[in-house]
């Protein structure tokens, strides 16, 4: 190094080092006090003065604007916990109501039913594309229930036990269209037909063929069981949903829309012994416009 380059290294450090003190001292004067060089100094170092404070406010404002980002950020992260936690509460809370109340339309269908019953729950369904249930699973099995014993809900039927292995069982909903005809009765017209699922992937719905000489059945009729094998009479089925434009002799063809809702299933019943069939002789002592069934009893 030069001696040169040396001593205006020097003097640059040195003017660096006085600088801060010469600007200090000036600024601390009184405005009486201050002379030529104190006001040349104030004069020349005010622009750099607010050129640093802009700086530093700016700086400093970007920092507590990032602090406050991540506060809020925090906060939103609690807050989303919280929701998402209230909503798994709500969840449980909405099922546990359902689950009870399937529970009580169950006692209460037990409680009327002459059959004889046994408890299932449902812990499992098959559905398809269309999220429609095609199937359920019991946990009921070999020893408990058997093929072809009808399962209902506080609702009405839901269908018939399709296949038995070790402790669980398949269930056949009345709406599959290759499950076993079920016979019917329209209380309000006392009309019998035939009941037989429908294949429709987007929606729950049986066919039915009624006589028609005890009278044609309408939209919104009700449609029960008849106590004939191993189904109890009077089980809810449905209501009649729409009439075919087809015209047969002696039946009318309808659609029925069924009274159980497939997918919110959590609790059933299994038939595993059918009532005592009716009284020949006490049924000929009825009069011929006495209902045969009541509604939602077995």
């Amino acid at each position: 190094m030069t001696l040169r380059r040396r001593i205006l290294d020097y003097s640059l450090a040195g003017i660096l080092l006085i600088l801060p003190f010469v600007l200090l001292r000036s600024h601390l004067k009184q405005p009486g006090q201050l002379s030529g060089f104190d006001k040349a100094v104030l004069t020349i170092s005010s622009p750099l003065q607010a050129a640093v404070s802009w700086v530093v406010e700016g700086v400093g404002g970007l920092f507590q604007g990032y602090v406050a980002l991540v506060d809020v950020e925090d906060e939103n992260d609690e807050l989303r916990a919280e929701n998402e936690k209230l909503r798994a509460e709500l969840a449980a809370a909405r099922r546990e109501l359902s689950d009870t109340h399937q529970l009580e339309d169950l006692i209460l269908l037990r409680r009327r039913a002459e059959a004889e019953t046994i408890g299932a729950r449902v812990i499992a369904s098959s559905i398809n594309p269309y999220l429609r249930v095609v199937r359920l699973r019991l946990d009921r099995g070999s020893g408990e229930v058997a093929v072809g014993m009808p399962v209902v809900d506080g609702k009405g039927l839901v269908g018939v036990v399709e296949r038995v292995y070790g402790r669980h069982a398949d269930v056949q909903l009345i709406t599959d269209p290759k499950a076993e005809e079920v016979e019917v009765i329209a209380p309000r017209t006392g009309a019998v037909g035939s009941l037989k699922g429908q294949a429709r992937d987007d929606a729950y719905r049986c066919k039915l063929l009624v006589e028609k000489r005890s009278g044609k059945v309408k939209v919104g009729d009700l449609i029960v069981t008849k106590n004939l094998g191993a189904f109890p009479g009077g089980i809810n089925v449905g209501v009649v949903s729409e009439l075919s434009s087809v015209d047969y002799t002696l039946y009318q063809e309808v659609e029925v829309e069924p009274a159980v809702d497939f997918g919110s299933l959590g609790r059933v019943l299994v038939v595993v012994a059918p009532p005592p069939p009716p009284d020949p002789a006490a049924t000929t002592e009825l009069k011929p416009s006495a209902p045969a069934h009541k509604v939602g009893a077995f």
